[in-house]
């Protein structure tokens, strides 16, 4: 009678052990399933980015980058504010459909309303060059992936229109507001110094200090800002750099004057 007594409660705490370890491998492929499903949702929202991409270039060339990197003008690297470096960034232009894959080695950009600068053999397909920056769609690809121009994401334009899918944890993008509004929370205005080395109002004289600027000083940016004057005269201003720092300026106008260039530096956005 004992025995059997003992063997019937030994059958019952088998059983009772079975149901809980049932339940138990049920309730963690219900959890595992759960986390499954949100795990891809929280990806989208922390490696997508949108908002306006600028470029730079040959005034750079060569100088170390806040990675530790040389720059060169003709990789595929960019400057960001706060992802890590060695980042990989596919950057698409939701107008044209273009595309490059970018690795991260620099800070920045320095200027208001931006989000990533491009060097520029990255920048030229996606028509930044042309146009000094453009709207973009930035996110986050695998570390494997091979630099250059790609293939825009299928769903371009459904990114490009969504304005709440961001990069919450390596930005301050908010959804929900207009693009202006929320790359203005990325960046710091940070002033923008250049040297004017002239006002001229036959452009060919323009030219002529353009080219002398650059066969002495080639790695600087050099450009042109074509004016008109209140009684309708055209000028063409010559403009040198772009620097970070009106010390940086001085120092490049001092060695423009020694070849006979005078200048003066100016703060502002004269690019």
């Amino acid at each position: 009678m004992k025995l059997t007594l003992r063997l019937h409660l030994s059958g019952l705490m088998m059983g009772l052990l079975l149901v809980l370890l049932t339940a138990f491998m049920a309730s963690a492929r219900t959890r595992q399933a759960c986390d499954d499903e949100k795990a891809p949702a929280a990806a989208k929202k922390t490696t997508v980015m949108r908002g306006r991409a600028s470029w730079y270039g040959r005034e750079h060339q060569g100088m170390r980058t806040s990675s530790g990197e040389r720059f060169d003008r003709n990789k595929y690297t960019c400057a960001h504010k706060t992802l890590p470096f060695g980042t990989r960034l596919r950057v698409s232009n939701p107008e044209t459909g273009k595309a490059v894959i970018v690795r991260v080695t620099d800070r920045g950009p320095f200027r208001h309303q931006r989000i990533l600068d491009l060097a520029e053999v990255a920048a030229r397909p996606l028509g930044i060059v042309t146009h000094g920056a453009v709207s973009v769609v930035a996110e986050v690809v695998p570390a494997t992936t091979p630099l250059g121009p790609t293939d825009a994401p299928e769903e371009l334009a459904a990114l490009a229109a969504d304005s709440t899918i961001t990069a919450e944890i390596h930005t301050d993008i908010r959804p929900g507001q207009t693009e202006a509004a929320d790359v203005a929370l990325l960046a710091e205005p940070t002033a923008t110094f250049v040297i004017q080395a002239g006002t001229f109002g036959d452009p060919r004289n323009a030219r002529a200090v353009m080219d002398k600027i650059q066969s002495v000083e080639p790695k600087l940016l050099v450009t042109t800002v074509a004016t008109t004057t209140a009684e309708g005269k055209a000028l063409n201003r010559v403009v040198v750099g772009r620097f970070a720092t009106q010390a940086e300026a001085d120092e490049v106008r001092l060695r423009l004057a020694r070849v006979g260039v005078a200048g003066l530096v100016r703060q502002g956005e004269n690019l």
